[in-house]
């Protein structure tokens, strides 16, 4: 555990003990506050720069830096995870130029070059939703770790992509509240305030049996083709995740599994962006009618 988690596990698990709720509010706003703030490298500054900048403001004094490449039309739309930012999926942008796509991206609160300390859930879903009533449906959404979820739940209110991609994506909200208790070490009793202040804060709308949020229950709205991929030695989020998603939605879905790439250098691999390029383009089966876009190349496998 690092100094900064032992520091926040000791005082939310001491404050549980005098005031549950207290503790519960203070869990479910140190979840929401990416700690690390990345910075922008090298190889993505030229293409940044580039990119035609602009301040999105999405209600309660929040708001988000936007990035478009193109002029707007056949947009497909990045989205980044948590503790990143919109530049880390920059790999995608010259192919999907290439293709005769806009690209639209954004750093959300509390990340990359937007101001702010916390985002959630609630925020990707405004954004995403601000941005599909600027461009109209997007051809395809690409989606990378949190900003799966985040960007489902745009969905699910209403945003409309022709295809879909999801990068390492989470399936379950529930799998981030457990990691984040178990690298706290939260105790069980903490666990469950916060799951109340979830459930209260983020999902009032939300059936019961909903809450946490699951793209398990997105097939019903979502009918879009999906593209997972995956990496099997992901530590971050784990692989089952990716399979759970594709399982989820069937034949609509195709599973790619990668070896050796983790959580963010799946972003920058070749084979990957040449895969995700070839679903944007063609759809599921490919340019060659093969559903293994993946062709023979060890480091990936179709949906099994």
């Amino acid at each position: 555990m690092k100094p900064t988690e032992a520091v926040a596990s000791a005082v939310l698990n001491t404050t549980s003990v005098v005031s549950g709720r207290l503790a519960g509010k203070g869990a479910f706003a140190l979840f929401h506050m990416p700690l690390v703030r990345s910075r922008p490298r090298s190889s993505e500054r030229e293409l940044t720069a580039a990119a035609h900048v602009e301040r999105l403001d999405i209600g309660g004094g929040k708001h988000a830096v936007t990035y478009r490449w193109g002029d707007g039309g056949r947009p497909v739309l990045l989205v980044h995870g948590w503790q990143s930012r919109a530049s880390r999926l920059s790999a995608f942008v010259p192919g999907l130029l290439d293709l005769g796509h806009s690209v639209v991206a954004f750093d959300a609160p509390g990340h990359g070059d937007t101001g702010g300390r916390s985002t959630t859930i609630l925020d990707y879903r405004d954004i995403v939703s601000a941005l599909h009533d600027r461009y109209g449906t997007f051809d395809c959404l690409i989606a990378h770790s949190m900003g799966a979820l985040g960007s489902f739940f745009g969905l699910k209110h209403g945003v409309k992509a022709r295809r879909i991609v999801t990068l390492s994506g989470v399936c379950d909200f529930d799998y981030l509240v457990e990691e984040f208790c178990a690298e706290l070490k939260v105790r069980d009793g903490l666990k469950a305030r916060l799951h109340e202040e979830i459930r209260d804060r983020l999902f009032p709308g939300l059936p019961r049996e909903e809450v946490p949020f699951s793209l398990t229950d997105m097939p019903r709205v979502v009918r879009s083709p999906l593209l997972v991929v995956h990496d099997e030695d992901d530590t971050r989020i784990r692989v089952a995740q990716g399979r759970r998603l594709a399982a989820a939605f069937g034949d609509q879905a195709r599973l790619v599994v990668t070896s050796g790439l983790g959580h963010r250098r799946i972003l920058a691999d070749a084979e990957v962006v040449r895969t995700v390029l070839d679903f944007v383009a063609h759809g599921p089966d490919g340019a060659d009618g093969s559903r293994d876009a993946g062709g023979t190349e060890p480091r990936t496998a179709p949906v099994e």
